[in-house]
């Protein structure tokens, strides 16, 4: 008798991705993966371009930001029994054939939460646009004064964890400051982290769409701030 594997749920926050969505979902869906799409609020026709999909869908009646819409899909696969959930970008970036890689030092004990890193291969850092390199490169040291948590990379969106990681994961910066949150949240809680080489896709689209290098850095402004404050 085949042992069932545990439930892992892929959680897609998406605000006005409807030019990208659809592809970026077909595959994970095809994989077996249970995928919860959280729409913070899109005013694009993202619902019409999925809504026949194999999907868990919520919506947020206003537009919170990226941090919130994730605490709102984690908060929701925890509720469906998730043993594993995966932070997955919706505008294509991230490769649906490198999560059982990210997943596997989670799966099999050995981490409570898997970072993925563009900096642990020459190949996947050359990838990266040169401004936004270096601003990375910065956000790497603020991290690590910040927090604590020296890693390679830094706001790195695709994770993957355990019930007990995304538990531990209450995230209160409802916009992007989430993903140094998140690095703070994993040192306080003693959990254990393992990153893993992953190959970022950087398009057209996405550069047009994802975050900017002049937004990084004010992220690590404010950051910076707040920590200077308390």
């Amino acid at each position: 008798m085949q042992i069932p594997t545990p439930p892992v749920f892929v959680v897609v926050p998406t605000y006005n991705e409807a030019t990208a969505l659809r592809q970026t979902l077909l595959p994970l869906i095809y994989e077996g993966y249970s995928v919860v799409v959280v729409d913070d609020c899109s005013i694009d026709n993202t619902f019409n371009t999925i809504q026949d999909l194999s999907i868990h869908y919520l919506r947020h009646p206003i537009n919170l930001g990226q941090g919130a819409a994730l605490q709102t899909g984690m908060q929701y696969a925890l509720q469906q029994g998730a043993d594993y959930i995966v932070h997955f970008d919706a505008d294509g970036q991230h490769d649906y054939r490198e999560l059982p890689a990210l997943l596997a030092p989670v799966r099999s004990g050995a981490a409570d939460i898997a970072l993925g890193s563009r900096f642990r291969r020459s190949a996947d850092a050359q990838a990266v646009p040169l401004l936004r390199r270096a601003v990375l490169k910065a956000a790497i040291i603020v991290n690590g004064l910040t927090t604590g948590l020296w890693l390679t990379d830094a706001h790195n969106g695709f994770r993957a964890m355990n019930r007990q990681a995304a538990e531990a994961l209450r995230i209160t910066e409802n916009r992007m400051a989430h993903a140094t949150e998140v690095l703070s949240l994993i040192r306080q809680n003693n959990l254990r982290v393992q990153e893993v080489p992953v190959h970022i896709i950087y398009t057209d689209y996405s550069k047009q769409k994802g975050q900017s290098a002049l937004n990084s850095f004010n992220i690590l402004i404010d950051l910076i701030l707040k920590k200077l404050l308390l």
